[in-house]
């Protein structure tokens, strides 16, 4: 099989449909497991918890401090505000301690930013693994639940910040031999400042307060493939219009270089917000941060307008980053 996130109609038809079909009936859960949705919820009475699990393994170096935000901006996407994370740590016997202690200040850096308790988990040297692997699990609290499928036909899709964020840091780090012949320096270290501006944590907030109807944080598969998993999510269809969504100049020419599509590129840090009207936009800019519409919520097709045409949206395949 290629590497990375199963297909979403494999991952249905081998893991969630079964899952679904075989659980026990229980009140509190609130999500169930679906394509695109990014965490459980269950009512705990007077609030609700929410919690979501990935781990990272696509990078080298600053896998702490991804490992806390691509788990963070999750619950983030619910409209939620995070409260702990537990962490495992699967390490090759090559590890030095030197790398360990690294790895764990950059989790705790990272997670003391975002007021996040870390509250245990595991870590483990073994010869499973030929790199180190942290997967993450993060567990947060909210009254209103925001789900990827909560779309509405018409509803506009806002992307915060530019496609290709955490890929680009990633390659602007682990692809330095590639790139250095062919990138001028400071467009490289400029990429790698991208690794600063993962967390969604602001905009998810943002979100819950003017009322969106969903949100989906750009991970694997990049914002094409948020896109259609969103549209998934809802069971309706989507336009997405190609020249509308933000590409930063460092990442597109970093991609030049490795033949990377940067939509099709992990982004993280980029969050997509589904509202019945644009009013947010305002809110977001007071944030500082960036934001652009790049589609609407259709009843039934999926497609990408790019010059006048209509090209079918495909679900996500394997992405770029592992490709590269």
């Amino acid at each position: 099989m290629k590497i990375g996130k199963l297909p979403n109609s494999l991952l249905n038809k081998i893991i969630i449909e079964p899952i679904n079909t075989n659980a026990p009936e229980r009140k509190e859960v609130l999500l169930k497991p679906s394509v695109g949705e990014d965490c459980a919820a269950l009512d705990f009475g007077g609030y609700n918890c929410i919690m979501s699990t990935d781990p990272i393994t696509g990078a080298v170096k600053d896998i702490g401090k991804l490992a806390v935000h691509i788990n963070i901006n999750d619950i983030a996407s619910s409209g939620g505000e995070p409260v702990g994370i537990m962490l495992t740590a699967l390490l090759p016997p090559s590890i030095t301690e030197k790398e360990i202690s690294d790895i764990i200040t950059d989790l705790y850096t990272e997670a003391n930013k975002l007021n996040v308790a870390i509250l245990g988990g595991h870590t483990e040297i073994t010869d499973a693994v030929t790199k180190p692997v942290i997967s993450c699990t993060a567990v947060g609290k909210c009254r209103q639940l925001i789900s990827t499928g909560g779309s509405h036909i018409g509803d506009y899709v806002i992307m915060t910040k530019t496609a290709g964020l955490e890929g680009t840091a990633i390659f602007a780090k682990d692809k330095y031999s590639l790139l250095k012949d062919s990138v001028d320096e400071e467009t490289i270290r400029n990429a790698e400042k991208f690794s600063e501006s993962l967390s969604v944590l602001r905009e998810g907030l943002i979100g819950a307060e003017y009322g969106a109807h969903a949100m989906h944080d750009v991970t694997e598969g990049g914002i094409l493939g948020a896109c259609w998993e969103l549209a998934e999510g809802s069971g309706l269809g989507i336009e997405v219009y190609e020249d509308k969504i933000p590409i930063a100049k460092e990442t597109r020419e970093i991609c030049n270089v490795l033949g990377a599509d940067p939509l099709r590129l992990i982004s993280s840090g980029a969050m997509l917000i589904v509202c019945q009207s644009t009013d947010i936009l305002r809110a977001l800019e007071k944030e500082n941060i960036k934001a652009s519409v790049i589609g609407r919520i259709t009843p039934k097709d999926r497609y990408i307008i790019r010059n006048n045409e209509k090209i079918p949206l495909t679900e996500p395949d394997s992405d770029e980053l592992y490709r590269v």
